[in-house]
């Protein structure tokens, strides 16, 4: 048979049309498909821009602090954190914040509509703060991508708001810091009362240093700063770094050498990844390690767990891999057990001496705890000689103590009882 009339014979099989007009239009229908999914990936991609902000990355908690104040008020669908403020007086007061829910979400920016997605995993963990891994992802229209930064430093500076006038102290945990319990008010320098002259030595010269990093850049001296604050305990080292941090309006990274599981690595990423704006703490740095050649029994105590060694915590300070743009306080209550390596110029540029009381810081401490009394100075200047001469060393730790447990006596009690000082 001819392939015309073949054709022809089955053009008039009703059976073969039907077929062959279902084949046409599914054929059209997936064609449109492929067409319209392939027209909005073009879209999106031209017309539309899209921000991820994982839970890791430090912006995702602004974030969602921003989307809260945006959008918040107005969905039905929520989510609460509960945060703690610790106040003036030291009690914690409990607030709740409602945020967007897991979900979708529309706000108005600016005059722009954002779409928000908050997404959760229900299979996979953040390991180190053992919550579900989030994300949150900002979509809308246009491809002026200074919209999101304009979003991100906002969300920053709202956050910023919420701390202000606060010092928060950051713990590591795992391979990050973290805050550590509630942002505190910063104590005021004045009050730790040291030596005549240490606390503003000390104040001035990290301020030279934090305006002046071009200074550093342009002779090619690594812009980094160290400090060792060693002498007696008790005597304020640790409170004046604290209250150095408020000064400057900085925070405090808290790092314990002798951590188990503590290992160089560790250290080396942990100083390199400190949150800016902060000061690098290293107490009792003299109970990490001996000294290069430790004793049989010290080696034999640590059998078997990872520690810091001398090494690790040299390179850390001022090795190859050494982070930049940070300023790190050491206390010790022994300067002769340190290795003299760690203290030598370049890894500590600057050591004060944090000793007993004089004389001069005293009468300071009196006047500031009595500061109601207006016979206050003579009263001072004769506890202050009263202490001193009986040649016993007194911690401000003690006389701080001996004010508190005391602070109902009269001035001659004060002065009469002195000798509680060292039996309190």
């Amino acid at each position: 048979m001819p392939l015309t009339d073949l054709l022809s014979t089955l053009g008039d099989n009703p059976y073969f049309g039907a077929g062959f007009g279902l084949f046409g239009l599914g054929l059209g229908a997936a064609v449109l498909r492929k067409g319209a999914s392939a027209g909005l990936v073009l879209f999106r991609r031209n017309f539309m821009m899209t921000l991820e902000v994982p839970c890791r990355d430090k912006s995702y908690q602004w974030v969602l602090l921003w989307v809260t104040q945006k959008a918040a008020r107005r969905t039905q669908h929520l989510s609460v954190e509960t945060t703690f403020e610790q106040m003036d007086t030291g009690r914690v007061n409990t607030t709740y914040h409602f945020l967007p829910s897991i979900g979708v979400h529309l706000i108005e920016y600016h005059g722009k509509y954002i779409q928000v997605t908050r997404t959760r995993e229900q299979q996979s963990l953040d390991l180190h703060a053992g919550v579900p891994w989030e994300n949150v992802v900002l979509t809308t229209f246009g491809r002026d991508k200074s919209l999101f930064t304009n979003i991100l430093e906002e969300a920053r500076q709202m956050a910023l708001k919420t701390l202000e006038g606060r010092t928060i102290v950051y713990t590591a945990l795992g391979s990050e810091w973290r805050p550590f319990g509630h942002p505190q008010k910063p104590r005021p320098l004045k009050s730790v009362v040291l030596d005549d002259g240490v606390s503003e030595r000390i104040l001035k010269d990290v301020q030279k240093f934090i305006a002046k990093p071009y200074w550093y850049i342009e002779r090619g001296i690594p812009y980094r700063r160290g400090y060792l604050l060693h002498g007696p305990p008790g005597c304020g080292k640790t409170s004046f770094i604290k209250a150095l941090a408020g000064e400057l309006q900085y925070g405090v990274c808290l790092l314990n050498l002798s951590e188990r599981g503590l290992t160089d690595d560790r250290l080396n990423h942990l100083m390199s990844a400190a949150p800016q704006n902060t000061i690098i703490l290293l107490e009792d740095v003299d109970a990490a390690f001996g000294g290069r050649h430790e004793s049989k029994q010290v080696a034999t105590a640590y059998d078997g767990l990872s520690r810091v060694t001398l090494s690790g915590l040299l390179n850390a300070l001022d090795g190859a891999a050494s982070s930049e743009a940070r300023i790190l306080f050491m206390t010790t209550n022994y300067i002769e057990r340190l290795d003299a390596a760690l203290i030598r110029p370049g890894r500590v540029d600057s050591k004060e001496y944090f000793g007993h009381c004089s004389q001069s810081q005293i009468e300071r401490m009196y006047n500031r705890f009595f500061l109601e009394n207006n016979e206050n100075e003579q009263y001072a200047k004769e506890f202050a000689e009263t202490v001193y001469k009986t040649g016993k060393p007194a911690s401000a730790a003690q006389i701080q103590g001996y004010f508190m447990l005391f602070e109902d006596f009269s001035p001659s009690e004060l002065i009469k009882n002195h000798n509680l000082i060292w039996e309190t």
